[in-house]
């Protein structure tokens, strides 16, 4: 038998679970976001497929949703209902014979299995899970799990897609370097300024280019996103959160520096409490800084050394803040907490 991986993926997942609380929504369009109001400041967590025909995408603003598919239903986010679904689907493939799993968040997961035939396998974990849930999902074949990942969106909705090394490029090699998994927009920008605007361009591209313009790990590693390479077994070794974070989009913006600061007070509480569940201390601050009307920045800094204060927390974010020398109004921000590693490392 052969080692495959098959990733997989929820179909519409929060649109899916609030079309099983609400059954007349079936076949409409759905968005998910905010607290389901498009007048508020939000955005989209989830649009149903019958929503995304009309442009509506997860990260559009609410309000721009709305403008595109007025007709839409907007419900409000319930965390508890889609992390009690989330639960459900992950034992349904752990339970799974022979398979071992390897979440990658609520809605989707890498799943190892050795089989003679894995479009079989895929379509037996499909029923598992629906039978479970009721939900649907799509699984991507692959014998690397960058191929796994990038196959899914070929099966969207409800079915099985196979890319490997022999079809790798037949498939994907004339499409932008944007459609990889883990190339986003910047990173493809820099790739055209070198002239590398295919898949097929990246597969080719020299690694000495690629290491001068990204650095010698993480070129090395952008080439072989084009070439699909990437591990062939799935790991189930338990998550371990590097960092704990928190955000805020306000719905009237933070005009003055005292509301900037007393807000970042608010959103350093949290981080801290979450840093004391985890009993790691923060070593670096993360701040995120969005200011009106879209612009957003992220400033980083490493503590002398690492603590729990909550003084010590708000005032580096305050001072990230200050170092950014604009008065432009803020309407989001956010504070995250990146830990030291636990004993033994990741």
């Amino acid at each position: 038998m052969t080692a495959w991986v098959l990733h997989v993926d929820m179909d519409q997942f929060l649109a899916a679970v609030e079309m099983l609380r609400r059954p007349e929504l079936i076949g409409t369009p759905v968005v998910v976001g905010g607290r389901g109001d498009p007048t508020e400041r939000a955005v989209v967590s989830t649009a149903s497929y019958e929503a995304r025909e009309f442009g509506v995408r997860s990260g559009m603003p609410l309000k721009i949703a709305v403008r595109k598919c007025p007709e839409a239903t907007f419900l409000p986010v319930d965390f508890p209902v889609y992390e009690a679904a989330s639960a459900q689907v992950m034992a349904t493939l752990r339970d799974f014979p022979g398979a071992t799993i390897q979440p990658l968040g609520w809605d989707e997961a890498f799943v190892g299995i050795d089989t003679d035939d894995p479009r079989a396998s895929a379509v037996a974990i499909q029923r598992a899970v629906h039978a479970a849930t009721q939900l649907d999902c799509s699984v991507g074949i692959g014998d690397t799990t960058i191929r796994a990942k990038n196959a899914t969106d070929f099966g969207k909705p409800r079915g099985t897609f196979r890319l490997t090394k022999d079809n790798w490029l037949d498939v994907l090699g004339d499409r932008p370097t944007q459609d990889l998994w883990g190339i986003g927009k910047r990173i493809s920008e820099r790739l055209a300024s070198l002239e590398i605007r295919t898949v097929h361009d990246l597969a080719a591209a020299p690694e000495e280019v690629l290491a001068a313009e990204f650095g010698p790990r993480t070129g090395p590693h952008i080439g072989n996103l084009g070439r699909g390479f990437g591990p062939n077994i799935v790991d189930d070794t338990p998550w371990v959160a590097r960092a704990h974070g928190h955000e805020t989009t306000y719905q009237e913006n933070l005009a003055t520096p005292q509301q900037v600061q007393d807000a970042l007070r608010v959103l350093a509480q949290l981080v801290v409490a979450d840093l004391q569940r985890e009993e790691r201390p923060c070593q670096r601050i993360h701040l995120k800084v969005r200011f009106a009307p879209f612009f957003t920045v992220t400033k980083v800094r490493k503590l002398p050394e690492p603590t729990y204060d909550l003084d010590v927390i708000t005032d580096t974010a305050e001072a990230l803040y200050r170092s950014l020398e604009d008065a432009r109004p803020v309407r989001l921000l956010g504070v995250r907490g990146e830990m030291v590693p636990p004993p033994g490392g990741y």
